[in-house]
């Protein structure tokens, strides 16, 4: 006699709320040298991220959403900065009170400008 599921539906894990980070990185050096990616390609790259979930909404996917899209550009090909010091100055907390975040107004999300070395400058999409 086989072993039968009985715990397929009704018994999975749900998390009302998630917060997604994810930290990405274009090439300058590259683009020039290799897939000759232009100004005109990363305007569309932008774009193309902050509207990723906007035009195939997916049950799986719930309501997600690209919130904002942090981009530290630096004035030399090569970078002026390491991308993890970059990445580092981003924090992101939930408010004070707030236990069981529902909703993305319940964090704040601040870049600590203070800490991004001259020649990069950093610009906040959403």
């Amino acid at each position: 006699m086989g072993h039968t599921k009985n715990t397929e539906i009704g018994r999975k894990y749900i998390i009302p709320y998630a917060l997604y980070r994810v930290d990405g990185y274009v090439s300058a050096n590259l683009a020039r040298k290799v897939t000759g990616f232009s100004e005109d390609d990363l305007q569309y790259l932008w774009k193309a991220i902050i509207n990723m979930f906007e035009y195939d909404h997916s049950a799986a996917r719930g309501n997600m959403a690209v919130r904002e899209l942090i981009v530290f550009k630096h004035d030399s090909e090569l970078g002026n900065a390491p991308a993890y010091k970059l990445f580092d100055t981003i924090h992101v907390q939930k408010k004070d009170g707030v236990i069981a975040p529902r909703n993305y107004t319940d964090y704040d999300i601040t870049v600590d400008e203070s800490k991004i070395p001259e020649h990069v400058t950093c610009t906040r999409m959403i």
